[in-house]
């Protein structure tokens, strides 16, 4: 198994869709889509179907009963107006989600899937499944993995690549080899900062752009916790994430 990461969707080379592209993505949303959509698929939730177009979102929700269904939306941080709910781990609790359909979209996650969709394998990785995702990979043996982060708006984010980082940690104990720099860079920052997580994600950018916008300290704590989660949300459609159990 070779290891590849991309810092955003627009890394991600052309060949994605070719002979050379790869066999399974990985896609990154530490703070904090991909957290959510864990944490989401633990509780319960039916699905989550993500978007990288708002009106697109409407149109489908609006195909689906209102009690099947929850609008999840955010840009900038911040909870779109007339959603359900914003971009958070701790808002998709069991008495919210279980049974429901998440129709979800936020500033830089969604793009992350939209851009791998075609890919035949397409899972979702934050900190708290890590551990589950690693062991789908490790038991599967895809031959190519790509790994793409979201960043902020098209540019890096350091959360990330400590994901990335994290995974490939647990790749490379079983056998992985690494495929390009940028995975080599994100295995040398989870080795900085592994044994306190929570500490990177508040001095990054996008955790500082959070701490800015009000008390998130119960979110920073959920997207930090690592391997709380045996869920792996897997693409079972273009754009549909369920649960399958690592």
């Amino acid at each position: 198994m070779k290891v590849s990461y991309f810092h955003v969707a627009g890394d991600v080379p052309d060949t994605i869709k070719g002979p050379d592209g790869p066999d399974a993505a990985v896609v990154i949303d530490v703070l904090r889509a991909t957290t959510t959509i864990a944490w989401a698929l633990h509780n319960g939730a039916e699905a989550v179907q993500t978007f990288a177009d708002l009106d697109e979102l409407r149109a489908e929700a609006n195909a689906w009963p209102d009690e099947k269904r929850l609008l999840v939306g955010e840009r900038g941080g911040s909870k779109l107006d007339g959603f359900d709910l914003g971009n958070s781990p701790v808002t998709v609790v069991p008495e919210t989600v279980k049974g429901k359909r998440l129709f979800m979209s936020t500033t830089n996650g969604t793009r992350s899937l939209h851009r791998v969709r075609e890919v035949a394998c397409v899972l979702t990785v934050a900190l708290p499944n890590r551990e589950a995702v690693a062991q789908r990979l490790i038991n599967d043996q895809p031959e190519q993995v790509w790994m793409v982060g979201s960043g902020w708006e098209g540019t890096y984010s350091l959360e990330d690549s400590l994901a990335a980082g994290a995974l490939a940690d647990s790749l490379l104990a079983a056998g992985a080899t690494v495929a390009n720099d940028e995975m080599q860079a994100a295995l040398a920052l989870w080795s900085q900062w592994k044994d306190n997580p929570e500490a990177c994600l508040r001095i990054a950018s996008h955790g500082q752009r959070l701490i800015g916008l009000g008390d998130h300290d119960a979110d920073f704590q959920r997207c930090a916790g690592l391997d709380q989660l045996s869920v792996v949300p897997t693409q079972v459609e273009p754009g549909v994430l369920r649960a399958v159990s690592g």
